[in-house]
């Protein structure tokens, strides 16, 4: 392996996801400079907007969009005829 390619600062690290106040501890070389206390012991913290506990796709809330109809609303709002 070459030196001094690989990220030294491999630790423990809390990440918090503010939409559902959910944390998980895993592995990472993310700088930070925040800390929290997580089942009664320091680590760093990283506070992130979404993850999978909140993510639509994860909790089964994902809507599907109607794409089928976009084109004829567009049509019929700027009055253009389809070409069939």
């Amino acid at each position: 392996m070459k030196p001094d390619i690989h990220p030294s600062d491999y630790r423990f690290v809390v990440f918090r996801d503010v939409s559902c106040d959910f944390e998980f501890l895993t592995k990472s070389c993310v700088s930070t400079d925040q800390t929290t206390e997580y089942q009664g012991q320091e680590y760093p913290l990283v506070v992130i907007d979404i993850s999978s506990e909140s993510h639509p796709f994860y909790t089964g809330t994902q809507k599907i969009m109607d794409t089928e109809g976009r084109v004829e609303r567009y049509y019929k709002k700027y009055g253009f005829q389809k070409n069939d």
